[in-house]
């Protein structure tokens, strides 16, 4: 896969501290964009977002269309067919701008990745695959894909794990989000998990708790 677009956005100069936010199936970095104000940062907070663009690929249970997608996903069963290959492929593009981060001079542990959706399941792999320990990870109405593959890193065996999940969710229905939790706690881990009465989106009360999550992972 070639290096990944983005849309980047510093809460003020110099930053000390990245989050990486993957977009969802058919969305692209713009998507999140529009969050970053509503997070209730401190307003002296030095923050650099990175929102990448997901490359086109056809999209097997959209007929083929073309789209802006992580990965193809080839059925929509419970636990999902998809193609892992172009997962990891992803995920590999994504710790590259990791790397990016800390060419720039920013301490891995002030690094959080987040994705929704699809993108949440590439920032599963991503997160817990990476050689450095990172600050936190955020999965936002997703599920995971690649539980029974990853190879954990040792240096992210303590990572902080948020999983958001919206109890109405018809597109990855709650039971995946409550199925990665599990699948995190049988690795070792110990996610926290949180719901809301809302359907495959995000939430002012959710944006709100992401918000803190930041403010306590990045030391803000």
């Amino acid at each position: 896969m070639t290096e990944l677009s983005y849309i980047k956005r510093e809460t003020n100069p110099n930053p000390t501290a990245t989050v990486i936010w993957l977009h969802g199936l058919g969305a692209s970095g713009h998507d999140f964009e529009p969050v970053v104000p509503e997070l209730g940062l401190p307003a002296d907070a030095a923050v650099r977002f990175i929102f990448p663009h997901a490359p086109e690929m056809p999209v097997t249970v959209n007929g083929g269309l073309r789209m802006p997608a992580w990965y193809d996903i080839k059925a929509m069963d419970i636990d999902r067919v998809i193609d892992t290959e172009q997962l990891l492929q992803s995920a590999e593009a994504v710790s590259r701008l990791i790397e990016g981060e800390l060419a720039q001079g920013i301490d891995s542990s002030r690094i959080v990745v987040a994705g929704f959706s699809q993108g949440g399941a590439v920032a599963y792999q991503v997160a817990l695959s990476f050689a450095k320990p990172l600050a936190g990870l955020l999965g936002l109405s997703t599920y995971f894909a690649t539980a029974d593959t990853v190879e954990p890193s040792q240096a992210n065996r303590e990572l902080p794990i948020q999983v958001y999940h919206g109890v109405y969710d018809p597109i990855v229905p709650e039971a995946l989000g409550q199925k990665s939790v599990a699948q995190f706690r049988e690795l070792g881990y110990e996610p926290e998990y949180t719901t809301y009465p809302m359907d495959h989106s995000v939430c002012l009360e959710e944006i709100v708790a992401i918000g803190q999550f930041l403010r306590d992972r990045l030391k803000l």
